[in-house]
């Protein structure tokens, strides 16, 4: 599902026009973004927890050479989803 077949999705179950549909998903991705920016956890209950995680540095190898080399450190979003959405997929 992309994008625009979500807003049809949500239009459609929420009873809202595609336009405002778009802006209602706008609204939680910017909202999403923002509050994960800021180091906060954002938790939908039912559906998951969206957290910001640090990897650590650590040594790999360039798979073209084979040589060794250091990946550095970095924030990364990570997703664990809530026990309703993975009893629904099982």
């Amino acid at each position: 599902m992309n994008k625009a077949q979500l807003i049809d999705a949500i239009a459609a179950e929420a009873g809202l026009t595609k336009a405002d549909a778009k802006k209602a998903l706008d609204a939680l991705v910017k909202s999403t973004t923002d509050a994960l920016k800021n180091g906060d956890r954002v938790a939908l209950i039912g559906f998951g927890t969206f957290a910001v995680s640090t990897r650590t540095e650590r040594s790999g190898r360039n798979p073209q050479t084979g040589k060794e080399i250091t990946i550095p450190a970095k924030k990364v979003v990570k997703f664990k989803p809530g026990s309703e959405l993975n009893d629904s997929v099982q």
